[in-house]
């Protein structure tokens, strides 16, 4: 399997075209989350990824977070409505322009870090493919998930 990257130009791209062919009236082919709210939660991922602090992780979590990082990080696909930490969890409405944008926000500061060294919350430092591939895998995901 080929690891895309969104440090890769054309990965990146693509998945911002696809974000952009999401509107309102998109709907998930599996899950609970609404547009608005999966954008909400992979716009909250991605600023954990830049730095963002990764608050009241579970006990449970921090146990086992060398196995949930090679799960991020490793080749096999998410399987459909997985756990997710507590912090990306989003279970009240969201406003889909303003979910977009501020995803949009986050994938433009998150190509702007692209030389710096940053260390994520509860995985620590991911090297430069680990988290160009675990970006795209996660996007890719939901893009999916809502037929995109």
């Amino acid at each position: 399997m080929e690891k895309k990257s969104l440090y890769n130009p054309e990965v990146y791209n693509n998945i911002i075209e696809r974000i952009e062919k999401l509107t309102i009236e998109s709907n998930p082919q599996w899950g609970k989350m609404g547009v608005g709210q999966m954008m909400a939660h992979c716009a909250e991922i991605i600023e954990v990824s830049n730095g963002k602090p990764l608050e009241n992780t579970p006990f449970v979590a921090s146990l086992f977070k060398g196995m949930i990082r090679k799960m991020v990080v490793g080749e096999k696909l998410y399987p459909r409505n997985s756990k997710t930490h507590p912090q990306y969890l989003q279970t009240s409405a969201k406003d889909f322009k303003n979910e977009k944008q501020r995803l949009l926000r986050a994938m433009e500061q998150w190509k702007g870090m692209e030389g710096e060294k940053t260390e994520h919350a509860l995985f620590g430092v991911l090297t430069r493919e680990e988290k160009g591939w675990s970006g795209y895998k996660h996007l890719d995901h939901h893009l999916m998930q809502f037929g995109v």
